[in-house]
C-alpha cells in the first residue's frame, strides 16, 4: 500500500537505514490511514517538517461562488470532496431539491444515498448500482488525502447503518468521479441527457459541479422551463452557509 519493499520498509523500522525523505512518510502515512495529528507527528519523530495541511473551509471560495452566481440555466452546486452541498443556483434546486432543508449527516448526498430511498429519485432505476460503486468509490479515494476526522466518522456511520455501503466498502474499489454525460430524471420533465463539468479546487476541498445541456437540443429547453418560474423571478444563488446571493 505504501509502494515499497517490505525489505525496505522493515529496515526501516529497525533504524538501519537513514532518515526516509518526505516522499516516503507521505506514502506511509497514507498506507496506515493516520489521521492529521499522526501524520505531523510522524514527520516530526522522522526529523522533517509536516506539509501545511490544506484549509477544507465551508466557506465557498470566491471564485466558484462568482461562477455559480453567473449561471442560470445550467444547474450548479459548490460540493466538499466528500459529497456536501454548500451552494446551489436556482437552476440546481429545481433540477435536485433544495440542499438546505437538511441538517446533520443527511446534508452529504452520499449519505442520503444510502439512507434515503427517495434521494435516489434523480438517477434511473436501472443506475442506482453504478452509481452507488462510484459514490463509495470517489469516497475511499477522497478519504485517504483528507485530514478530515468527519469524513471517517461518516465512512463509519455508512458501514454500520446500510448493508449496501458494507458490501461495496470491501470491494476496496477506488474511482475519482470525472466529467462526462449523466442521465438525470426530473418529475415535470422526465429525463434529461447532460453533461456534467467538474472543477475542482483541491486547495479548499470544493467542487463546482455544472450540468449542461447541448444547444438548441431538447434538454436545453427542458432546463429553461425549470429555471423559468412564471413569477419571473431573476434566479439566485442559494449558499448553504452564508444566505442568499442574486446572480450576475
Amino acid at each position: 500500500m505504501a509502494a515499497m519493499s517490505t525489505d525496505y520498509y522493515r529496515r526501516l523500522e529497525q533504524a538501519r537505514i537513514g532518515p526516509p525523505s518526505t516522499q516516503v512518510l507521505s506514502a506511509i502515512a497514507r498506507a496506515l490511514r493516520l489521521t492529521g495529528d499522526e501524520r505531523d507527528y510522524l514527520y516530526r519523530i522522522a526529523g522533517r517538517e509536516p506539509p501545511a495541511r490544506p484549509d477544507h473551509s465551508r466557506e465557498v471560495v470566491p471564485a466558484m461562488r462568482q461562477l455559480v452566481d453567473a449561471l442560470t440555466d445550467s444547474p450548479a452546486q459548490v460540493m466538499t470532496l466528500v459529497g456536501e452541498t454548500l451552494m446551489q443556483n436556482t437552476a440546481a434546486v429545481a433540477l435536485f431539491g433544495d440542499d438546505s432543508v437538511h441538517t446533520g449527516d443527511a446534508r452529504n448526498s452520499t449519505y442520503r444515498w444510502f439512507t434515503d430511498p427517495a434521494s435516489r429519485s434523480v438517477i434511473p432505476r436501472e443506475e442506482h448500482e453504478e452509481e452507488s460503486h462510484a459514490r463509495i468509490g470517489e469516497l475511499r479515494a477522497r478519504s485517504v488525502n483528507l485530514d478530515d476526522p468527519e469524513a471517517h466518522r461518516l465512512i463509519g456511520k455508512l458501514r454500520a447503518h446500510s448493508p449496501e455501503f458494507e458490501r461495496m466498502w470491501q470491494e476496496q474499489k477506488v474511482a475519482v468521479c470525472r466529467p462526462g454525460a449523466k442521465t438525470l430524471v426530473h418529475p415535470s420533465t422526465g429525463t434529461l441527457n447532460l453533461q456534467c463539468q467538474i472543477l475542482r479546487q483541491e486547495d479548499a476541498g470544493q467542487l463546482l459541479v455544472v450540468f449542461t445541456a447541448a444547444a438548441n437540443s431538447i434538454e436545453a429547453e427542458q432546463l429553461r422551463r425549470l429555471t423559468s418560474p412564471e413569477t419571473g423571478r431573476p434566479p439566485s444563488a442559494l449558499s448553504l452557509t452564508g444566505g442568499m446571493h442574486a446572480a450576475a
